[in-house]
This record gives C-alpha cells, structure tokens and sequence, in this order.
C-alpha cells in the first residue's frame, strides 16, 4: 500500500488516498528492466512515481514538459545516461520524447539488471508504438487509473460523491463542488486543446469537443459509427478512429460484445462509454446530484460507474457485455479460463430484475450471478442471484480472486 498525497494542487486540502497499485509497480521492476506506468492525465502518475522513488534513494526524476529538464536528456541522451548509470530513471510524460526508447535498448541491454527505468505516459502502447517494439521483452506496461471505490470508501468519501464527480484527484477531492465542476471543465479544455495535439493529432479542438459530447449525450449505447458520421459530416472510418483517440488516451471505454461459437445472433457493435463520470456529468453540464437525478443518462452514468470500478479493479477477467437480437441483454460478463460472472447493475435502490436477463442467464450459464444496485446490504433475489452494492461486491470478490 502507499499514499497519494494531494497538497497544493486541490485549494486548502491536504488528503492522502492509499493507492493499491505501488506493490505492483515495485514487483515489476524487480523482474524488468523497464516499468511503464500508463493512464490519463492528471490520475497521479508523478506523484505515485515519485514516491516509488522514495525506496530507490539512488534514483533520478525527469518531468520531460519542463523544458530545462528535457534538454538534460535531448542534448545527449547517452551521455545523460551515462551519468545517471546505476540510478533508477524515471522519465515522466514519456510521449514527448518517443526516439528515445531505440537508445535506452541499448543502454538496458548492457547494464543488464532491473529497475533501470520507470516511464510515465499519457498515452497507451499502442500509441508509444516505439516502446512496444524497442523494447518487446524489457518492459512491464501497468495502467493507473482514477481512485476507484474502494481506494476511497474508508477516507470519508461516500460512493455517490465519487459517482458524481468522478476519480480524478483534483475533481473528488476538492470539497466545493463548483471548485470541482470547473477543474472538470478545465481539463476537458486542456486535453482538447493542448495534449492531443502533443500527441500528433492534427483534428481541431472544437470537432473533438463537439464528438465527445455527442458520445457523452449516447452514452453507454452502442456505437453507430455511421449517424455519428452523419452528424459530423465525416465517414463512419473517421469516427472510429476519433474512437480510437480517445479510448487510447484513457478517457473512454469500447466494451465488446460477447461472443460464442454456437450460431446464436448477437449483437456484434461495442457499447461506447465515458471512463470517468465525472468528466460524463461535466460533458452533459449537469451541476449536480439532484440534476443527475432526474436526467435521463442516470442509469447509463451508474451502468458504466459500476462497470470501469470492476474492470480496473479486476483487469485479468475479461469483460463483455451480452445482447442478441431480441433484446435480452446482460450489463456486464466477466469471463476468465473458464469461469464466467454476470452481472446486473441498477441505479435504483429497489431493484427489479428483467425477462431480459433471466433469458439471457439460461444461455450464458454463468458460474455466479449479481444484480449491483444502491442497495445497504447483500440479500439474495431467487434462483442463485445475490444483490448487493458495488461497495460490497469489490471487496468480496477482491477477497475470493
């Protein structure tokens, strides 16, 4: 375990959120060479980065959109890495300086030991393409995603304050909502309008602000790429590769269909969701609880909350959605070897559970079933199905896997 510590970057707070993934990042880099930690902006890469440090006294940090500190490493990339040989090198923003990654294979390869670099990226390996095939067999990938549910259920923070405003740091942890709202809107404005741009995409700002609010206004329905096109005048390729863009840069979530080898007609487009819903509420100006309430994309924003909490917090089980051509439907299957999950998530706190999923259950024989509700407690509602919160589902089936 470890703290996150939030200090001046949220006004008149000072708040320490343990973050589960630390054990992990030290494992890797006691078995690779390299460690690259991966997620959005702004989700607390240099701050757990730098407290990783901590245990390597002999270690060196380098934030590579400070330009004094990029020219330490452009000027001479050998030479910097000759002077810091034996430190743990953490390079922060590593997307700004991709031709370095054919040097450090080199460089890895001669000193051959572990824990030679950690590298921080706003940007997937798909992406840091040069990364993925550099370095093929040296390096660990770990994605760090928004606190999720239970990194901040026991620090005061109730499910449905981190429901409505969302994982990141900065939105969660500021206690004036306004003060939340805003840091929301700044940094949907920031990525539109300056990171995607140092990542080499050349589509202007105000056609990606417009598409991301049309994903946000559809929410957690399937992709229709061509009336997507249609509404941007561009062709159902180019969405998809707008798609594309942002899944890649972590602000949103293609969850694919399930698929079985029996014939059965399923449906076969990915449902397209908003990762954090805070940035889903803020793209839908909606300013508070009681306005998320009463919108129509309640159910969808508490769908994909429950949803992006077990996928993060579970990323070796295989997550899908099911749906075949009459409609039966179940929110979300977690398969993995053989076992398979279903599970059921309702906003309401009196759940009712549909035809729908009980037809959709006799063909999936899923090993467990659960309905996800906001619900106290876990009770059982009939034929092997448990109800229960997402709080208490975290940590139970944490507990088993």
């Amino acid at each position: 375990m470890t703290f996150l510590y939030i200090g001046s970057t949220v006004a008149n707070m000072q708040k320490k959120i343990q973050r589960r993934i630390k054990d992990k990042v030290l494992k890797r880099l006691e078995y690779n060479p390299v460690v690259a930690l991966l997620g959005a902006r702004q989700v607390g890469k240099s701050t757990l980065a730098r407290e990783i440090l901590e245990d390597y006294p002999n270690s060196v940090f380098i934030d590579l959109e400070k330009p004094a500190q990029r020219r330490q490493v452009e000027k001479d990339v050998e030479l910097f890495l000759q002077e810091n040989k034996g430190k743990l090198i953490c390079f922060d923003e590593i997307q700004l300086l991709p031709e370095i990654f054919s040097t450090l294979r080199g460089y890895i390869d001669d000193a051959g030991t572990n824990a030679q670099f950690l590298i921080l990226g706003s940007a997937s390996r798909d992406l840091l393409q040069q990364s993925s095939e550099t370095l093929a067999g040296r390096i660990a990938y770990i994605e760090i995603t928004p606190f999720d549910l239970l990194e901040i259920c026991d620090e005061g923070y109730s499910s449905r304050e981190h429901w409505f405003k969302g994982g990141y740091p900065n939105s969660l942890l500021q206690s004036d909502l306004e003060e939340s709202t805003e840091w929301r809107e700044d940094y949907i404005r920031t990525f539109l309008e300056r990171d995607l741009p140092q990542l080499g995409f050349n589509i202007p700002a105000t056609t990606l602000d417009r598409f991301w609010r049309m994903l946000a206004h559809c929410h957690g329905q399937l992709a229709n790429y061509s009336t997507l096109g249609k509404s941007l005048d561009v062709t159902h390729h180019t969405i998809k590769s707008y798609i594309d863009i942002l899944e890649e840069t972590f602000v949103v979530r293609s969850l694919r269909p399930f698929f079985t080898n029996e014939g059965k007609r399923l449906v076969k487009s990915p449902k397209i969701y908003i990762r954090d819903s805070g940035l889903l509420h803020s793209l839908l100006n909606i300013d508070d609880f009681n306005s998320l309430l009463g919108h129509p994309v309640v159910g969808n924003s508490f769908e994909s909350y429950a949803i992006e909490n077990i996928v993060n917090i579970f990323p070796r089980w295989d997550a899908y959605f099911y749906r075949d051509s009459t409609g039966n439907e179940v929110d979300l299957v977690l398969e993995k070897g053989l076992r398979k999950i279903a599970i059921e998530i309702k906003s309401s706190t009196a759940p009712k559970i549909e035809k729908g999923f009980w037809n959709s259950v006799k063909f999936l024989k899923p090993d467990e079933m659960w309905c996800i509700a906001q619900v106290d407690t876990k009770y059982p509602g009939g034929d092997g199905l448990w109800i229960t919160n997402l709080e208490l589902f975290l940590k139970e089936k944490l507990n088993e896997m």
